[in-house]
């Protein structure tokens, strides 16, 4: 029974339902004062245009989101091969102009054909292809296209967009499944079913490889699958609960929330050698650790206050060092290098009701940035490049997946079709 009390306050903490051209091209990027103008536009020969124009979508919003263009909603009728007028396109301002073509491939799936033209210059500038064996991957193929576009411009790198998000999605009682998407949600596949498995955490930057819990071995187990192959691999048990929070960043360091003798703490454990080392001893509530500074220092979420709240503790030390100063919810925690993404309970806001926010701190300042205004956010993750925020986001009973471009104060959200989302990495 107190295990169960545990796991109970467990889960309301943790997650709670948790050249110089080219520089000077890159100064206005950065800036942001003038954007190029780019058009989206689906060849008028392509085979199969309701899949082209579902490509085109996808890729206007990863241009978007990139934060490096100004996506404009003019078309033309251009066939794949043809030039385009490019003094029209120059009276109405348009700077780059893509066309999409597709084309099913050799071996049974698809080839997208993108030409991109230089409009003020008058030239073809990009000529690239990319294919795929799966047609309801074809996200995969627009994030590429737009990570080109986006590479030819010479701006920051929007590569994480082609990486895949992993969640935890509900079903009913005792029942979840895992699934992998892009950060769209537009594709998905459930890679683990069957009984209760949860908080899913990539193993590495490959993504070859993640961790998830399951209820499915007669008590928590922590295990280790290959995406590809399919192989798994038991890690460690707990009574209680057990919890993959973090990764090292070389992979070999995992960061485990446990509950050996009821009450949770951070663990630190080795892959190479097997052994776990418990960093906190509170006889409370210490959870979701996450790695900071150089992963010399782990942030966890923790009851000293009575209340949930953000600390710090360098690995090796006993020394706690609180981190954030106002709220009294302060309930979940992301990390990128010193810097931290928090979600806090506000209450009831001119905004709306019951709030959770989200804000940025660094570990080596009083810097504090306030990134959501309404809704529920929650969920935080950082982005390998620390430049974007996933987080799920909950609005006028409507749940959807938010991205926070960090760099460039903008933010956008995916909406969820169906079914509820229980952990989310990326």
């Amino acid at each position: 029974m107190k295990n169960m009390i545990i796991k109970a306050i467990f889960v309301l903490l943790f997650f709670l339902t948790q050249s110089n051209a080219i520089d000077a091209q890159m100064e206005i990027i950065k800036k942001g004062t003038t954007l190029p103008k780019i058009s989206v536009n689906v060849s008028s020969d392509s085979f199969d245009q309701i899949l082209v124009s579902k490509i085109a979508k996808v890729i206007e919003q990863d241009l978007n989101v990139s934060g490096h263009f100004d996506v404009q909603e003019e078309k033309v009728m251009l066939g794949f091969n043809e030039r385009p007028n490019f003094v029209i396109l120059r009276n109405k301002s348009i700077d780059l102009l893509v066309n999409l073509s597709i084309e099913q491939s050799s071996f049974g799936g698809l080839l997208l054909l993108i030409k991109m033209y230089d409009i003020n210059n008058g030239n073809l500038v990009l000529n690239q292809s990319f294919s795929s064996s799966k047609q309801d991957r074809f996200p995969f193929l627009a994030h590429r296209t737009s990570i080109a576009i986006n590479d030819y411009m010479k701006a920051p790198t929007i590569a994480w967009m082609d990486k895949f998000v992993i969640f935890s999605r509900y079903l009913n009682a005792k029942q979840s499944e895992i699934v992998i998407a892009d950060y769209t949600l537009t594709y998905q596949k459930v890679i683990i079913k069957g009984g209760l498995n949860i908080f899913p955490k990539w193993a590495d930057a490959s993504q070859e490889s993640f961790y998830y819990t399951t209820y499915n071995r007669g008590k928590p187990t922590l295990v280790k699958s290959n995406l590809f192959t399919g192989q798994t691999t038991d890690i460690v048990s707990s009574n209680g609960m057990i919890v993959c929070s973090d990764v090292s960043s070389d992979g070999k360091k995992l960061l485990l929330t446990m509950s050996p003798e009821d009450q949770p703490d951070i663990y630190l454990y080795n892959t190479q050698t097997k052994i776990k080392t418990k960093i906190t001893d509170y006889k409370g509530i210490d959870v979701g650790g996450s790695f900071i500074d150089d992963d010399s220092r782990v942030v966890f979420v923790s009851d000293r206050l009575k209340y949930p709240n953000i600390f710090a503790q360098t690995i090796g030390s006993r020394a706690v060092e609180r981190l954030v100063y106002h709220g009294r919810n302060n309930s979940s925690a992301t990390s990128y290098k010193n810097y931290i993404v928090y979600s806090s309970r506000e209450g009831d806001n001119e905004f709306s009701k019951n709030s959770f926010n989200l804000y940025l701190i660094s570990t080596q300042d009083d810097f504090v940035r306030r990134l959501t205004t309404n809704g529920r956010n929650q969920f935080p993750k950082f982005s390998n490049d620390g430049e974007s925020v996933l987080f799920l986001k909950t609005f006028n009973g409507k749940s959807s997946i938010g991205i926070i471009r960090l760099n460039y104060n903008k933010s956008f959200l995916f909406p969820l079709q169906a079914g509820n989302i229980q952990s989310i990495d990326w």
